[in-house]
Protein backbone atom coordinates (compact mmCIF):
# COMPACT_ATOMS: atom_id res chain seq x y z
CA UNK A 1 0.00 0.00 0.00
CA UNK A 2 1.10 3.68 -0.91
CA UNK A 3 1.48 6.44 1.88
CA UNK A 4 -0.66 8.54 2.05
CA UNK A 5 -2.07 11.71 4.76
CA UNK A 6 -4.80 10.73 6.97
CA UNK A 7 -8.10 12.91 6.96
CA UNK A 8 -10.43 12.39 9.40
CA UNK A 9 -14.13 13.20 10.41
CA UNK A 10 -14.65 14.56 13.75
CA UNK A 11 -18.33 14.92 15.71
CA UNK A 12 -19.43 17.95 17.47
CA UNK A 13 -17.76 16.15 20.61
CA UNK A 14 -13.66 16.00 18.63
CA UNK A 15 -14.87 11.90 18.35
CA UNK A 16 -13.27 10.70 15.42
CA UNK A 17 -16.67 9.06 13.46
CA UNK A 18 -14.82 8.63 9.80
CA UNK A 19 -11.64 8.14 7.54
CA UNK A 20 -11.24 9.63 4.47
CA UNK A 21 -9.00 7.51 1.85
CA UNK A 22 -7.62 7.94 -1.57
CA UNK A 23 -10.02 5.55 -3.79
CA UNK A 24 -6.51 3.73 -4.91
CA UNK A 25 -6.33 2.82 -1.48
CA UNK A 26 -9.80 1.81 -0.97
CA UNK A 27 -9.53 -0.34 -3.56
CA UNK A 28 -6.37 -2.15 -2.28
CA UNK A 29 -7.63 -2.46 1.10
CA UNK A 30 -11.69 -4.29 -0.54
CA UNK A 31 -8.94 -6.75 -2.24
CA UNK A 32 -7.16 -7.44 0.44
CA UNK A 33 -10.56 -8.10 2.36
CA UNK A 34 -11.87 -10.10 -0.50
CA UNK A 35 -8.59 -11.73 -0.83
CA UNK A 36 -9.23 -12.54 3.26
CA UNK A 37 -12.38 -13.96 2.78
CA UNK A 38 -11.55 -16.54 0.05
CA UNK A 39 -8.67 -17.78 1.86
CA UNK A 40 -11.38 -18.01 5.21
CA UNK A 41 -14.27 -19.98 2.77
CA UNK A 42 -11.42 -22.62 1.51
CA UNK A 43 -9.74 -23.11 5.14
CA UNK A 44 -11.04 -26.69 5.29
CA UNK A 45 -10.63 -27.67 1.77
CA UNK A 46 -7.50 -30.52 1.48
CA UNK A 47 -4.13 -29.25 0.21
CA UNK A 48 -2.46 -30.51 -2.74
CA UNK A 49 1.07 -30.71 -3.08
CA UNK A 50 3.10 -28.42 -5.18
CA UNK A 51 4.53 -31.44 -7.25
CA UNK A 52 0.85 -33.13 -7.61
CA UNK A 53 -0.64 -29.66 -8.73
CA UNK A 54 2.09 -29.46 -11.52
CA UNK A 55 1.50 -32.99 -12.73
CA UNK A 56 -1.97 -32.31 -12.74
CA UNK A 57 -1.77 -29.01 -14.90
CA UNK A 58 1.02 -30.59 -17.10
CA UNK A 59 -1.93 -33.76 -17.87
CA UNK A 60 -4.31 -31.26 -18.63
CA UNK A 61 -2.29 -29.35 -21.20
CA UNK A 62 -1.62 -25.86 -18.89
CA UNK A 63 1.83 -26.14 -18.67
Amino acid sequence: MGKFREHYIVDEKGRTTAAILPVTECEELLEDLHDLAIIAERRDEPTVAFEELNEQLEESGFL
